[in-house]
């Protein structure tokens, strides 16, 4: 299979949207702690300009919502105050990603503890509000996934719809045999590959076991998917059901996947590379990943500093993966992705395996991926917190453009002390140097943006600003270290000769960005405007093709007959949630 060239521009008298190597806004990084998240933050996104959604699983929060605990709350970025949230079933380790019209969809998750339901098959819906009206939706009678999923992975489609991928359809901290569910599916539900709606087996997920939760799923500018799990990586090529095997193993037997994670990020798509694909991924460990060894391993257990990054042409996977090494090793890396076109590499754990670990990792790095080999990371002026960030923290982007770090529960419950380390609930805003500058400002952005048209904005630019340009982004959705869909593409741009108007250019591609939710920055000489939200594309939502969607409701989900029978002393309410339904009858895996 020959990889898709990369896009060619040839424009005159027009701005490209890269900053070149070394040109950041100079300063001091700062990071403060303020405001707690009422639940632990174990699911991360950013839903508007002034909110954010935290999922938790089931646990005894401090927040509180119609007379029991809540597990999930909406974040103001601005007061830092939290509202309760009233998800339905247990979201303990599921997914999330953006639909084409700008709804949030969580799936997957866990069975009943304490109270709410199973959510092991679960499809939840949000729709972002600015009023404080807006809550989670889910009824499995009417949508939910067609299989069981725990730590599955998720992606939008050039098509607006989502792409969820792997896990396993009951909880162990790794994916042995006996739980995996080496299958991906489609929200809402596909009739494709002969499977209507059903789930379509991948060969990749059952020879990646053990350490394949959360696998790496990353779009490419051809459409086609970047998956990487355990020490594995291959192109996925969705719309022929194709794996294709020409990506060489992950260097030095390193394991970059769940419960040993690396952090992945797919580097700046630019008019000035061409949108040529280029993925990080650094930390993870050479842990065995066996049976015997999960059964007896400590806390103590070496991790990597282990950075690698290829770009995804011909040419690049012939040379193969560049290695390079972070200042200190870690799993559970967060790598998040500036504005700027750097990224910042926060929280995880120095040692172990996700649920048993410790030595935090206290002070980010900061990775500029223009910079000559060798010197691309850096630790210097970045602050150093005293909060652990370990198992089940996230980290994201905010609209400001400072960092959102929370919670961090290795614990069963709050306040159990299975670890040394305490259920998290403070905020911390790392703040880069560019915070301190004059940003600019812009006015006129619509609310949905299309492929290839052109909006002028109204912008003031700080006085003796030079270099201006435009990025969108996607945040992602963040858990377990890991980013779904997180992005950053520069735009063509045209700057007026007053230098009042930037006239900018939409992504050239659904496979560039897919249609969804996107943050439009502006950025003079390396310091970003705050980031105002729109839709690329139209807005519409995706397709439904509502003969699949009956028949995944028609059935019960695939492995719902393997969970009831390893569940013998579940409550008879969550045992026959699905009887009104027969069994799922499997074909083609």
């Amino acid at each position: 299979m020959k990889l898709s060239p990369a896009f060619r521009f040839v424009l005159t008298g027009v701005i490209f949207g890269a900053l070149t190597a070394g040109q950041f806004a100079p300063g001091e990084w700062s990071l403060v702690q303020d405001g707690l998240s009422g639940v632990s933050a174990m699911e991360l996104a950013i839903v508007s300009e002034t909110t954010a959604l935290i999922l938790d699983k089931v646990e005894h929060n401090p927040l509180q919502t119609n007379g029991h605990v809540a597990w999930a709350a909406e974040l103001d970025l601005v007061t830092r105050n939290v509202r309760p949230l009233n998800p339905t079933s247990n979201t303990w380790c599921g997914t999330g990603s953006f639909l084409s019209n700008g709804t949030m969809v969580s799936v997957g998750g866990n069975p009943v503890v304490i109270v709410g339901g199973n959510g092991l098959a679960a499809v939840r819906l949000f729709d972002p509000c600015e009023d404080g009206n807006c809550d989670l939706f889910e009824n499995q009678n009417v949508r939910r996934a067609a299989s069981l999923r725990w730590y599955t992975s998720s992606a939008r489609l050039e098509d607006g719809s989502i792409l969820l991928f792997g896990g396993s359809w009951d909880n162990s901290l790794a994916n042995f045999p006996n739980i995996t569910n080496p299958t991906y599916e489609f929200y809402p539900p596909k009739k494709i590959h002969g499977q209507n709606g059903t789930p379509i087996f991948v060969p990749f997920l059952m020879e990646t076991l053990n350490a394949n939760h959360f696998p790496i799923l990353i779009q490419l500018p051809d459409g086609n998917f970047f998956v990487a799990a355990n020490t594995k990586a291959i192109i996925f090529d969705w719309k022929t059901n194709r794996e294709v095997r020409r990506l060489p193993d992950v260097p030095n037997g390193v394991r970059i996947s769940n419960p040993i994670p690396a952090g992945a990020t797919l580097l700046p798509l630019t008019p000035e590379n061409n949108y040529t694909p280029e993925v990080l991924i650094c930390g993870g460990s050479v842990f065995d990943d066996s049976l015997a060894h999960f059964n007896n391993f400590s806390s103590q257990e070496p991790t990597s500093n282990q950075c690698i990054r290829m770009v995804l042409n011909d040419e690049g996977i012939a040379k193969g993966w560049e290695v390079e090494h972070m200042p200190d090793p870690r799993i559970m890396s967060e790598l998040i992705l500036l504005p700027d076109g750097r990224v910042t590499i926060v929280n995880g754990p120095q040692t172990g395996a996700s649920g048993r670990s410790d030595h935090p990792a206290f002070t980010p790095s900061l990775y500029d991926p223009l910079a000559a080999p060798g010197k691309r990371f850096t630790q210097e002026g970045l602050p150093t917190s005293d909060i652990a960030r370990m198992y089940h923290s996230t980290a994201t982007l905010t609209p400001n453009a400072s960092i959102l770090l929370a919670g961090s529960n290795p614990n069963t419950d709050v306040g159990t002390h299975d670890s040394a380390f305490p259920t998290e609930y403070r905020l911390e805003w790392l703040s880069p140097p560019y915070m301190q500058h004059i940003r600019p400002t812009f006015t006129g952005l619509p609310g949905t943006f299309d492929y290839n048209s052109q909006v002028t904005l109204g912008v003031d630019i700080p006085e003796g600003g030079e270099k201006v340009s435009a990025a969108i982004m996607d945040f992602g959705f963040a858990t377990h270290g890991v980013h779904m869909n997180q992005r950053l593409v520069g735009l063509v741009s045209q700057l007026s000769n007053d230098k009042t108007k930037l006239t900018i250019t939409g992504p050239p591609s659904p496979n560039i960005y897919s249609p969804g939710p996107a943050f439009v920055f502006v950025l003079v000489d390396g310091v970003p405007s705050f980031g105002s939200k729109t839709l690329i594309g139209t807005g519409a939502q995706p397709p439904l093709d509502e003969g699949a969607l009956n028949n995944v409701l028609s059935q019960q989900p695939l492995y719902w007959d393997k969970w009831t029978a390893a569940h013998p002393n579940a409550s008879d309410a969550e045992r026959n949630m699905f009887s009104s339904v027969p069994a799922h009858s499997p074909t083609g895996y």
